[in-house]
């Protein structure tokens, strides 16, 4: 499995894995159903905003952006996605770690994330992937300026795959 830059050429397979409104909105936060592939492309459209694709055998089974905040040091993962079929097996975790290991390489050691709060299956993948919940009192802070109440985590960059980005190379 390797990690990889997205192309707008992949916009609309991923566009295409959410299966309902309410998996977008737990996904992207949009209410828009079905995705249209020119969304995803537009996502792209802010220089701090960079998208990679787990790609196995040739064939793209996941999806997450790296923000970068260059005023606060730090970067966000956002936009995780893997392909419907693929659940279950762990890519996730792959994808997550492969994104750390890159906001790290990039020289970021403050990595978060915000979940909804009712993707419990996204919750237990990421803390899994190394990510913790923050102070209560940061998230709370945090979520003033936010739609829901979402729990923020923050990424493990002193572990192994995080160095050194062999989270993406195995399941």
């Amino acid at each position: 499995m390797r990690l990889l830059p997205f192309s707008d050429a992949q916009a609309a397979v991923v566009a295409d894995w959410p299966a309902s409104a309410g998996e977008v909105a737990l996904w992207c936060g949009r209410q828009e159903f079905p995705v249209a592939a020119r969304t995803v492309t537009g996502w792209q459209r802010d220089a701090d905003v960079q998208a990679h694709v787990l790609v196995d055998g040739g064939r793209v089974v996941g999806y997450g952006e790296l923000w970068f905040d260059a005023d606060e040091d730090e970067v966000e993962l956002a936009r995780i996605i893997v392909a419907p079929d693929t659940r279950g097996r762990g890519l996730g975790r792959v994808l997550v770690r492969g994104l750390l290991a890159r906001a790290v390489a990039a020289g970021h050691a403050d990595v978060f994330m915000r979940v909804h709060p009712d993707n419990a299956r996204a919750l237990r993948c990421y803390r899994g992937a190394g990510f913790a919940p923050v102070d209560p009192a940061l998230a709370e802070a945090w979520n003033e300026a936010q739609p829901v109440g979402y729990v923020w985590l923050q990424g493990d960059t002193g572990a192994p795959e995080a160095r050194t980005g062999t989270g993406a190379s195995r399941p």
